[in-house]
């Protein structure tokens, strides 16, 4: 018996393909950090969206045609919570920029099928870093292929606008504004430091103002002297 349309069961994308996010503290730490300053390179603008390992599934129908990457961008999308990044429900407009962080577990043949992934389904900046070789690599989308980038070194990001800079401890990313990426704990330690030094600034004006209030009120007393002695202070 052919099931009935209001019987065919609805198809579930899964959450979670049951991979690890890392395979160590070095790769956690590279895409915890490229996820996190991306999303406040774009904090203000709605319609960036900005995920890390969050799983994207390409074609409606298809549950088992997905990759989830490091990190990825997605421009002309809300930000917003997501369980997938199903593309037919986001206007279908694919990610743009992916990031793969490499990790000694991982295998040609894997990176073979992720590269073929994102080429076939609109990726137009395709980065993988690899921090404990330090090697950088990108592609480009042209002419509907993606094309290796050639003099990484320096390179800016057309989308991102970010700058990459292989330097002799490894790579580093640079915001337009000329800011570094920083680690969560970099972020902290300046938010610290910019807490205590708004809380200095504000105890040096609290210092100021009793200093004019005590000049004042010397001066007042001064004056006050002054004219009982019959002294007009004023001409002085």
């Amino acid at each position: 018996m052919v099931a009935s349309p209001s019987q065919t069961p609805a198809i579930i994308y899964p959450d979670s393909d049951g991979q690890p996010m890392a395979d160590n503290t070095l790769q956690f730490e590279w895409i915890v950090t490229l996820k996190e300053n991306l999303e406040l390179l774009f904090a203000e603008d709605p319609q960036v969206f900005v995920a890390g390992d969050l799983l994207w599934y390409p074609l409606e129908g298809n549950n088992t045609l997905r990759r989830a990457p490091d990190a990825m961008v997605v421009f002309g999308r809300p930000k917003g919570y997501r369980g997938s990044y199903q593309q037919w429900l986001e206007a279908n407009i694919a990610p743009q920029v992916v990031f793969e962080i490499l990790s000694p577990s991982n295998r040609l043949g894997e990176m073979a099928q992720k590269f073929a992934f994102y080429q076939t389904y609109g990726a137009e900046e395709y980065y993988i870093y690899d921090p404990h070789a330090q090697d950088l690599s990108g592609w480009l989308r042209r002419d509907g292929l993606l094309a290796p980038i050639e003099g990484i070194e320096n390179w800016v990001s057309p989308r991102l606008q970010i700058r990459f800079e292989l330097l002799s401890d490894g790579l580093k990313l640079w915001r337009p504004d000329g800011q570094p990426f920083l680690t969560f704990g970099e972020l902290d330690r300046r938010r610290r430091q910019a807490e205590l030094d708004a809380e200095r600034a504000k105890l040096e004006a609290q210092q100021a103002q009793l200093r004019a209030n005590s000049a004042e009120e010397r001066a007042e007393k001064l004056a006050a002297y002054l004219r009982s002695l019959g002294v007009n202070p004023e001409e002085i």
